[in-house]
């Protein structure tokens, strides 16, 4: 089979498309033949080695995949050869075949989602659903979103108007800003050529917002915090941005307002029953039309390096698609 292979940490550009023996399903294992592949900023971590799990060399990237079952391990009595599933993976996505444990997450795809649609929520959708969760966002609450036109953060836009939120959409462009409000963000900041803080003072009337989801970090991240409400609730998801920040916890003080880690593997491992639930959600709002995966662009499997480079340079909105199949 062909995979995208890593096989020294660097750029995406020292990935390659190799011949790569098939795999075989062990124990509690299923193999997928893989028809979409979608793309993480935790890939772009993991090739550059900078991720907080780091697989040995040589590798393929990819963390969440949809297809058909074409093989079944001894033990696996949940599946079938021939269902359509989707799957969250350590890694081995971008590849016409993938290794899957039951014991991660792994469910059948109800009929009417696409594999595209399908491959393009597990990870982001789950992880803002998790810190929407994590923040105890209520209906009438006011919720801003970092980095919102990217996978995780239209995931969040979009979640958050489903659970009642007034959501203010914060990204680097007016492109990026129009796709935010096209998905249902009620208001926008450019946080290039404005200043966030009092951009975030305006957008509530100087009251403040309830809850904020960043998985961009660096400088935008203590503009966010001066811009809570009293008791409000600080999702930190990653720090794509490039710096991890760091916060004068006398603003935590002064507002009375909480910090909060969002790690969806960690939730996964730590409290498997309420992630699957999480899942099941997602799942049934995607089925009834109440939830649609943003997808902006699919890529052949020959151009999933391609695919990373964009996630590497901020060039990607939404969610992007690899198609091996």
């Amino acid at each position: 089979m062909k995979a995208l292979v890593c096989t020294q940490f660097g750029p995406p550009d020292a990935l390659t498309i190799t011949d790569c023996p098939a795999p075989s399903a062990g124990a509690k294992q299923i193999v997928v033949r893989v028809r979409a592949a979608g793309v993480n900023f935790p890939d772009v971590l993991m090739v550059q080695g900078k991720y907080q799990v780091t697989p040995p060399l040589p590798f393929t990237p990819g963390k969440e995949i949809a297809g058909i079952v074409t093989q079944i391990g001894a033990g696996v009595t949940a599946f079938k050869v021939g269902d359509r599933v989707c799957a969250q993976i350590p890694h081995g996505g971008f590849a016409e075949e993938a290794l899957v444990a039951v014991n991660h997450l792994v469910a059948r795809i109800p009929d009417g989602i696409d594999f595209v649609t399908a491959a393009a929520f597990p990870l982001a959708y789950s992880t803002s659903f998790h810190a929407l969760k994590r923040g105890q966002l209520k209906s009438g609450e006011t919720l801003l979103v970092l980095g919102a036109s990217g996978g995780v953060g239209i995931a969040a836009v979009q979640l958050g108007k489903i659970m009642g939120a007034r959501v203010i959409a914060c990204a680097s462009s007016e492109e990026k800003l129009e796709l935010c409000r096209l998905h249902g963000a009620d208001a926008t900041i450019n946080y290039e050529t404005s200043n966030l803080r009092d951009a975030i003072k305006q957008s509530t009337g100087g009251r403040g917002v309830d809850v904020v989801v960043d998985p961009v970090g660096d400088r935008y991240s203590e503009p966010a915090v001066r811009g809570m409400a009293w008791n409000g609730r600080y999702c930190v998801i990653g720090f794509a941005a490039g710096e991890i920040p760091k916060i004068p916890l006398n603003l935590v003080l002064l507002k009375g307002c909480s910090i909060v880690g969002v790690a969806v593997n960690s939730n996964a491992r730590n409290d498997p029953t309420e992630y699957r639930e999480n899942f099941a959600q997602l799942m049934e709002w995607i089925a009834n039309g109440k939830l649609e995966p943003v997808v902006t662009a699919t890529y052949p499997l020959a151009r999933a390096a391609d695919a990373l480079a964009d996630a590497m340079a901020r060039r990607i909105q939404g969610k992007v698609v690899v198609t091996p199949g």
